[in-house]
């Protein structure tokens, strides 16, 4: 019986959890479909439905053009640092040559530095390159990720070094191993890189609030921000709840969708050494 109340206590204290973290997007959701005046209300029901915060934000700044650029700009970043991160990570794990150690290292070391202390160096090469004001700018950059080869690499490292060797043995060449042996046995480590590659790239603003001032080239969370605080909201803040919402959303959709993998892989290699 006690071990029955404990159980029940215990779920009761995880919803309350996870109801207080949830609340405030749920609020969020519900306060874009209000009247202005109700905005303020803590109820997640609205008295009035009413979509004129969304059809202010498509009629005040052009955020389909700033979806599809952001969409663009993430998807090429993400699908680079797969394929260049886990080529990367196969070599620190299943190849032997002089200084791996040593080049593992050294790109742990980078991941300490602040990415304030490259900002004004990367902005001076892209400045050089004639990438300003062009996707380039927002792209190259972020072309591989530190974090995307440690992940693959300590995943990799759980796949048998025999699979690899008959692979060999059979005349496959490295590519080969890679994207028809490796990855087919590594999706929730490209999964997780992928989620968290993605959510980095659509949810940077610094960045291409530096390298891109041309509005048609201006991505999402650029667009938004500059909504938000350059004063074409007109301090209505349903206006503004409705652009942070249609930001998140997509963000939101793609971890439901792939939470099971993206926790797996965590799990996994957070074991591995």
């Amino acid at each position: 019986m006690k071990r029955k109340i404990l159980i029940t206590l215990s779920y009761l204290l995880l919803f309350s959890l996870a109801l207080s973290f949830i609340y405030p997007f749920l609020w969020m959701v519900s306060a874009t479909f209000k009247p202005e005046i109700e905005i303020q209300s803590p109820n997640l029901i609205p008295s009035a439905f009413s979509v004129d915060s969304y059809r202010a934000v498509f009629n005040k700044i052009p955020i389909g053009r700033a979806f599809i650029n952001s969409v663009f700009v993430s998807v090429c970043v993400t699908f680079s640092v797969l394929v260049l991160s886990s080529i990367v990570g196969y070599a620190l794990s299943h190849l032997k040559f002089r200084g791996r150690e040593l080049i593992f290292s050294i790109m742990l070391f980078t991941m300490m530095i602040p990415f304030q202390v490259t900002l004004i160096p990367m902005y001076v090469l892209m400045v050089k390159f004639g990438w300003v004001n062009t996707y380039m700018a927002l792209i190259f950059p972020a072309l591989i990720s530190v974090f995307g080869i440690y992940l693959f690499k300590q995943y990799f490292q759980s796949i048998p070094h025999d699979l690899i060797e008959a692979a060999r043995l059979d005349g496959y060449h490295e590519l080969f191993i890679i994207f028809r042996i490796v990855w087919p046995n590594s999706v929730p480590a490209i999964v997780t890189v992928g989620i968290l590659t993605f959510m980095n790239i659509w949810n940077d603003v610094l960045w291409p609030i530096i390298v891109i001032r041309t509005r048609n080239l201006m991505t999402m969370p650029q667009m938004v921000t500059l909504f938000a605080t350059g004063g074409q909201a007109e301090a209505q803040i349903g206006t503004i709840l409705a652009s942070a919402t249609m930001l998140a959303l997509p963000v939101v959709i793609m971890y439901l969708f792939f939470q099971r993998h993206f926790i797996e892989s965590m799990a996994t290699t957070g074991l591995k050494e």
